[in-house]
């Protein structure tokens, strides 16, 4: 059986520690992701605050859910939960 993958999509920017974990936390898995550099791009950061009324980076998405930063994503991935999330229930 082929398991699909949803779409992660991470914003960040190039001096973020958190973003590098969650990159490397990312990559680990194995699982493909989009990073959009959203340094210096005002409108795509007052469109993050807008969608997950956060100010800050990483912002995750999988599929069309906000799943919050590398904080959230890492208690996912310890509660188990964050494989479900990227492949489905």
């Amino acid at each position: 059986m082929t398991r699909t993958q949803k779409k992660i999509v991470m914003y960040s920017t190039a001096w973020c520690p958190y973003c590098t974990r969650a990159k490397r936390l990312l990559q680990s898995k194995g699982w493909a992701f989009d990073e959009i550099d959203v340094d210096g791009d005002d409108d795509k950061r007052a469109w993050l605050r807008e969608v997950t009324g956060r100010r800050t980076v990483p912002q995750i998405f999988i599929g069309e859910e906000s799943v919050g930063g590398f904080d959230d994503i890492h208690a996912l991935d310890r509660a188990g939960e964050l494989e479900r999330k990227v492949f489905g229930a």
